[in-house]
């Protein structure tokens, strides 16, 4: 692959064959604080602005990272309980993850969203973190009982 990743907090896409790959550790890098000095053609944030102080700076400072034309991919929890990794702070329904990515710079039309949870789900977690198994878990979504918001979007291009 010739695209350059950086991933923020985790390293799942590090043997994926991107050209050049980056991981920056949550909470060590403030991502709130300033972009890197460098663009790259994917940034993919997973269970991150959710502890984020100041998400809108982030995320202007993913858009500012992200050449012409490149992505951002985004996931958080909605409906999960507290988990103060240090901090825990925001929850995004798909509408506002979209519109709070259009307020960071992304186009509107560029963005897209899903999401998927459902009320088995979201009671096991309150209990516990639950670790899925086939044989018991059901994955049936429920749009209503969002337990995780996705979002992709493209920085216009150039």
């Amino acid at each position: 692959c010739s695209s350059d990743l950086i991933e923020i907090s985790g390293r799942t896409f590090a043997s994926f064959g991107f050209a050049r790959y980056k991981t920056l550790g949550y909470p060590e890098f403030d991502l709130c604080a300033a972009p890197l000095d460098q663009t790259v053609d994917l940034i993919i944030a997973e269970q991150v602005f959710e502890h984020l102080l100041y998400p809108y700076r982030a995320g202007r400072n993913v858009y500012t990272m992200l050449r012409p034309g490149g992505w951002f991919l985004i996931s958080v929890p909605f409906l999960v309980k507290v988990h103060g990794y240090p901090i825990d702070c925001t929850r995004w329904t798909e509408l506002g993850l979209k519109h709070f990515l259009h307020e960071c710079g992304f186009p509107l039309a560029s963005i897209k969203t899903a999401a998927w949870g459902n009320r088995a789900c979201i009671l096991a977690n309150f209990a516990q973190w639950v670790v899925y198994d086939p044989k018991v878990h059901d994955l049936t979504n429920e749009p209503e009982f969002p337990y995780h918001v996705w979002a992709l979007a493209q920085r216009a291009p150039s």
